[in-house]
């Protein structure tokens, strides 16, 4: 599946896409993939069970808002899905 302005695929895990959840929440909503490339082949990510934990506190940290976070085990490798719900009222991301 190709990215969308709803989907996007990332190889790895860094706090600066909080910014593409802050994004999706303020908009219609949408999915991040981490551990998979931009031609949508899993690559797999390290600590994804960490992760799993980590995101979401972070999310509710900085944003005040909460995301599901799903992980997904493949022969490949791990990979987590961020599910990011619209939201009514705006989202700051950092104040």
């Amino acid at each position: 599946m190709p990215e969308l302005q709803n989907i996007e695929y990332k190889q790895s895990w860094r706090d600066e896409y909080l910014k593409w959840i802050c994004g999706f929440a303020n908009a219609n909503g949408g999915t991040i993939f981490i551990g998979i490339d931009d031609n949508g082949n899993v690559v797999g990510v390290d600590k994804a069970k960490r992760l799993l934990e980590e995101i979401p506190n972070k999310v509710r940290d900085i944003l005040g808002i909460m995301v599901d976070v799903n992980l997904h085990q493949t022969k490949r490798g791990d990979y987590l899905e961020l599910v990011v719900e619209p939201y009514p009222n705006a989202i700051s991301y950092k104040g």
